[in-house]
């Protein structure tokens, strides 16, 4: 998108999307005071009455205050990004609670117009986790089924490559902005699907790793997908928290059976025993999704 196109509350939001000390949930509510009654201008008051900053107030009237139109176009003029209002925005991110409003992408947009499948698991995987995805993921995308995932080290990393060799397309989401790579071993991958796939963020370049972001990331993995499979995952893994906030949106979870001595899959076993579907063999994945 082009900065001079975009509608005067798209241009606060990127504009917020830079400030300091003001949240989604805050932004979302300058956006629906916008819907309600269409506000002309923000001043930095404004958004501090209606987002209820209270205990970050210093720190965000000055980085609002900084932000002029010129150092904003100029930030925006190298990164590629949609706004929830994009005809190219997601659609299926917006039945989240909480949407990203600007989604930063570089690679090809085109990938979100096909079905789409969320592969998660541990960060410390086995050979097990890549025994499995080499038995699952060539016929998944034989079926033009696109991969998504964390671009992290363990599962995430196996998911992404075994489906490019596998001749299919993938997208990663990261939690940072995209002239960052975390972590580094994975540096060579993130190069190669930011130009021949798709990697995306909510976050604008310059964004550092930050704890939070992760579920954030994960919730973004999570709404685009029709469906969510788990591999490896202990009892309190991250994957944990794509699974169910899987589950929170609707969609099927798949969870993969592994063995029971070391822990090394107990959150699957425990996503089974909660009602994920057990799979065993690929097409205990497709049956669930023939309408795709």
């Amino acid at each position: 998108m082009r900065y001079e196109e975009l509608s005067m509350i798209e241009k606060m939001v990127l504009k917020l999307t830079y400030c300091k000390g003001i949240g989604l949930i805050g932004k979302w509510k300058i956006v629906k005071f916008y819907e309600k009654f269409h506000a002309e201008k923000f001043f930095a008051e404004d958004v501090i009455q209606i987002a209820q900053i209270n205990q970050y107030k210093g720190m965000f009237r000055d980085s609002f205050r900084s932000i002029s139109d010129d150092w904003l176009q100029e930030k925006l003029q190298h990164q590629q990004y949609v706004t929830w209002l994009s005809p190219d925005y997601p659609q299926e991110l917006l039945e989240l609670p909480y949407p990203p409003l600007v989604i930063f992408y570089e690679g090809n947009l085109a990938l979100l117009e096909y079905p789409r499948l969320a592969f998660v698991g541990a960060r410390q995987s086995t050979n097990y986790s890549a025994q499995v995805l080499h038995k699952l993921l060539p016929t998944i995308v034989k079926r033009r089924f696109v991969i998504v995932s964390g671009l992290a080290k363990g599962v995430d990393r196996i998911s992404h490559e075994i489906a490019i060799r596998s001749g299919g397309s993938t997208i990663g989401v990261v939690g940072s902005g995209l002239d960052i790579c975390y972590p580094r071993e994975v540096t060579a991958l993130f190069g190669e699907m930011k130009k021949n796939h798709l990697v995306l963020s909510e976050y604008p370049q310059g964004t550092g790793i930050k704890k939070h972001h992760f579920p954030m990331r994960n919730r973004i993995i999570a709404g685009l997908s029709k469906a969510t499979c788990v591999i490896e995952a202990k009892e309190r893994s991250g994957s944990l928290i794509t699974a169910q906030l899987a589950l929170d949106y609707g969609k099927d979870v798949f969870a993969i059976p592994g063995e029971i001595l070391t822990g090394q899959s107990d959150g699957c076993h425990r996503l089974i025993q909660d009602g994920a579907k057990c799979v065993i063999s690929v097409q205990d994945i497709l049956e669930d999704l023939t309408d795709f």
